[in-house]
């Protein structure tokens, strides 16, 4: 597992609920992974963004992870509002994944993440900007 280098982030994992935390951990490095096998990013900054771990490319769109306590078993994985990101993925994993909207996927704290599937959806953020003009984005 890579570690987590902003402390500021650090510190939001480690504030999460244990059983959370994990599952989160796991999103967390898939985003990781994910960019190093993508072809065109670079690399991948770690910040917060409202408060939230997010990942950011040079020409890609953020992701980012969270958990609510609004939603205490469930956890999230958001996406631009403003793209056709979830859209696309309601097309090609209508039931693959449970959607909140235009802006995140959601899972259940003990259901089984279709990573293959999920890890086409990051590699589409993080390398939005070059292939939001392709049929599918390139997907």
């Amino acid at each position: 597992m890579d570690a987590i280098e902003n402390a500021k982030v650090a510190v939001v994992f480690e504030n999460y609920p244990k059983h959370i935390q994990k599952k989160l951990l796991f999103l967390r490095q898939l985003i990781l992974d994910t960019a190093s096998e993508t072809e065109g990013v670079d690399t991948v900054e770690e910040t917060l963004k409202w408060g939230e771990p997010s990942y950011v490319t040079k020409n890609g769109s953020t992701i980012r992870i969270d958990w609510k306590q609004s939603s205490p078993y469930q956890y999230a994985i958001y996406f631009n509002c403003n793209t056709r990101l979830i859209a696309t993925f309601k097309e090609l994993y209508r039931d693959k994944f449970t959607y909140e909207g235009n802006r995140a996927i959601v899972f259940d704290e003990n259901a089984e993440i279709p990573i293959s599937e999920l890890k086409q959806c990051i590699s589409s953020s993080l390398a939005y900007h070059s292939r939001k003009k392709l049929p599918m984005l390139g997907i």
